[in-house]
């Protein structure tokens, strides 16, 4: 029997889920993506805290297509963390594949100086 996709997407997120998790030393990048937007954010695990956000939703994210959107919201969630003093993360990519606009933004956070 097939799996739908959100049961296989859920499936692979609960893979990837019991390996990375977010420290105060190393946080962990999180993304969402819906047919729409693209959401990022920097999350403590242990402490169970949400340190950074940004979406393509946000006043000053201006973009024509949804890969530009992803492109911003990496560059964003970069200096967002830069700003609090955050250098290395651990990607999340949440079941999705890295492939697209998950893969765009995070090539886009890493050439604004986030390493992971």
């Amino acid at each position: 029997m097939a799996l739908s996709k959100l049961e296989r997407r859920a499936r692979i997120k609960r893979r990837i889920r019991k390996i990375i998790s977010g420290t105060a030393a190393k946080p962990r990048l999180s993304v969402y993506r819906s047919n729409k937007e693209i959401y990022a954010q920097i999350v403590d695990d242990v402490n169970g805290v949400t340190l950074a956000s940004v979406s393509s939703r946000d006043k000053d994210i201006k973009a024509e297509s949804k890969s530009e959107a992803a492109n911003a919201v990496g560059k964003a969630i970069a200096e967002k963390a830069t700003k609090s003093g955050i250098e290395t993360v651990a990607f999340d990519r949440n079941g999705y594949l890295y492939h697209g606009r998950v893969k765009v933004l995070a090539e886009a956070a890493r050439e604004a100086g986030l390493k992971f």
